[in-house]
């Protein structure tokens, strides 16, 4: 905010130094000096031809609308400055003539209206404009010129006390207001985007307000008349100015007056910048030889129009970028390397993938693991650990750096502890406990603790029919065979449709199914799970004819399924009617059928062939029980 004071308070002064001539009339001398007027008028028009001609190539190049205007501006104030300093009289011409006089207020009307003009959103479509504004404009110049110079009329007037008189006051005050509009304009963007040359644009079409103001109310030679010729070189000169700072620091003309451009324009310099970053950086992690960088960043130089201390930059930014994407990389693969390492897998597929992940940013990555108390010796390897006691090696090259590096083999530590702790899980915890179970827990080890809560299962009861009457006629090592066969083509049935085997009684086997996991068609798993564990015991007892068979009931309700025991020892388990009645319906099936309530039919009633069996008793319930006998589930 100070600066933006201190600013206003120099655009002020022309401004109270006008205001204290004009209050005053003895300050305000007359001083005619024509040589003086005609260079000091021709060296600001040249100064200012430069500045226009360097932002029209600028346009020209961006093919930006915006910058293209405001060149006209400088171009026409030049123009028409240039022409007054011809008419200069007692110089090139005897004879003064409304030219001279007029020359310069017409210059500044027709640069307020260019310079509003770029001050508004632009269409893309106005560079194709460019030649015929510029020819327009050229022949403006070269008409008024020959006019003023010939001594013709209108311009033949020589009555004239000041520059602006007559009707041309009013249109004079109309640019002033585009000038100032322009101005605001040019300012807020200055404020969204600031730059040295944008905000000597807004300062020289704020200093050619004024210069208006002045043209219109000086008279001709005296000091405020002298006043607008010192404002113009001023608004010239600090235009002139910045562009020289700009180009002493980046060492071209190319980006000079970007600021100025149309946002469009910015953005597709700044997309024309990414792409030669883009390319360099590919190019920089492709080449093979450490002195490649500089060539190629002085190729992409050339073919973006860049300049040297551009290039040099360029340089810097694609290598602190190459460096900043190989350690993303990096870090991206120690995260892949974190992921692999889960629970459920094996030894051998966790480093398979792990090392898989890691190759493309870490190299070429080797693993080595200790076998028979021996291992493959490896320079510059890094320890791999289980339980802090050596397991193994890997190789990672050397070109990381020593604390990724570091990492990567702790993250590989991790995961191969994690998967041998896993084998042992899989190997003891998991054969004595259904898997959904087992891995329910893992996940939450809160839910083993006692209690539960209701939930809707289907209850799967399956047990021997004449098992008493068998384990008394034969050996125990004969009953163990045949209760090992059958669960060991039961159990699979169970696990494959997504049931949890609470446990094992005797011949007896419970499951459940709708927990702990929850399933929404848990009552044709469970029957699909009763017909195929039938049909796999059916194969066996055809071979053992007086082995005997399996007799299975299924029935969904509610149910209160969790941890039920002591702090000491306790077990998954389900409670409930639903449970006993299951129970129930297993002794009223034949062996090798499978019976199930009518709650489990009515949900698999479209897809289930079942004969009825009307309304049972069961022993332990009042209520009857509706139950069938499936014969086939779609």
């Amino acid at each position: 905010m100070p600066r933006v004071i201190v600013w206003a308070a120099h655009l002020a002064l022309p401004l109270a130094g006008l205001w204290l001539l004009l209050s005053r009339p003895g300050t305000d001398v007359i001083w005619q000096h024509h040589e003086a007027h005609f260079w000091l008028v021709l060296i600001v028009a040249a100064i200012n031809v430069v500045v226009g001609v360097a932002m029209s190539i600028a346009a020209k190049r961006r093919a930006d609308g915006r910058l293209f205007l405001v060149s006209l501006v400088f171009l026409a104030a030049a123009g028409f400055l240039f022409a007054h300093a011809l008419a200069t009289p007692g110089v090139l011409i005897g004879h003064p003539n409304a030219g001279f006089d007029q020359s310069m207020a017409v210059g500044l009307i027709v640069g307020s209206v260019l310079a509003v003009l770029s001050s508004l959103p632009l269409k893309a479509g106005i560079t194709g404009w460019q030649l015929a504004l510029r020819v327009a404009l050229g022949i403006l110049l070269f008409v008024w010129i020959v006019w003023s110079l010939s001594d013709l009329p209108p311009l033949s007037r020589q009555d004239q006390i000041r520059d602006v008189e007559g009707p041309l006051v009013w249109v004079s005050w109309v640019a002033v207001a585009l000038y100032v509009g322009a101005a605001v304009r040019f300012f807020l963007l200055y404020r969204r985007n600031p730059g040295a040359v944008l905000i000597s644009v807004v300062t020289a079409f704020a200093l050619l307000a004024e210069a208006m103001v002045t043209v219109t109310l000086a008279d001709k030679w005296r000091l405020s008349w002298w006043e607008w010729h010192l404002i113009l070189t001023a608004a010239f000169l600090f235009v002139a100015y910045s562009a020289y700072v700009q180009y002493r620091r980046e060492g071209t003309a190319s980006g000079l007056f970007d600021g100025i451009a149309m946002a469009a324009t910015n953005r597709r310099i700044r997309e024309q910048y990414a792409a030669a970053l883009e390319e360099l950086v590919a190019a920089l992690q492709e080449s093979e030889q450490g002195a490649a960088p500089e060539r190629l960043a002085a190729r992409m130089a050339e073919r973006f129009g860049l300049t040297e201390k551009q290039a040099e930059v360029l340089d810097r930014a694609a290598a602190a970028l190459v460096a900043e994407r190989e350690l993303s990389e990096r870090l991206g693969a120690l995260v892949a390397v974190g992921e692999q390492a889960r629970v459920g897998a094996g030894e051998q597929e966790f480093l398979e993938n792990a090392v898989a992940a890691v190759r493309g940013s870490f190299g070429e990555v080797k693993v080595n693991l200790i076998a028979d108390g021996k291992i493959e010796d490896q320079p510059d390897a890094l320890p791999l650990t289980v339980k802090n006691i050596k397991a193994g090696a890997v190789a990672i090259p050397t070109t990381t750096r020593d604390e990724l590096r570091q990492t990567l083999a702790h993250q590989l530590s991790i995961g191969l502890e994690n998967a041998r702790l896993y084998g042992e899980l899989s190997t003891l915890f998991r054969q004595y406990m259904s898997p959904d179970v087992a891995a329910a827990l893992l996940a939450d080890p809160d839910q083993a603790a006692l209690g539960g809560r209701l939930v809707d299962v289907t209850a799967l009861f399956a047990d021997l029919r004449g098992f008493t009457t068998f384990s008394e006629a034969v050996e125990p090592g004969d009953i163990v065979e045949m209760l090992n066969r059958y669960h060991g083509v039961a159990v699979p049935c169970i696990l494959d449709n997504g049931g949890t085997i609470v446990q094992f009684v005797g011949d007896a086997l419970l499951a459940l199914f709708n927990a702990p996991a929850r399933q929404e068609d848990h009552e044709a798993r469970a029957v699909r799970a009763a017909l195929q564990m039938q049909e796999a015991v059916r194969g066996i007892a055809e071979g053992h004819p007086d082995w005997p068979r399996f007799r299975v009931g299924a029935n969904t309700g509610p149910a209160l399924v969790g941890n039920i025991g002591s702090e000491l020892l306790r077990g998954f388990n389900a409670m409930g009617d639903a449970v006993n009645v299951a129970a129930r319906l297993q002794t009223v099936a034949e062996p090798g059928q499978v019976v199930i309530g009518g709650v489990t039919f009515d949900a698999i009633a479209e897809r289930v062939a079942a004969t009825p069996l009307g309304e049972l008793e069961v022993k332990g319930r009042r209520q009857t029980v509706r139950a069938y006998v499936v014969e086939t589930l779609a």
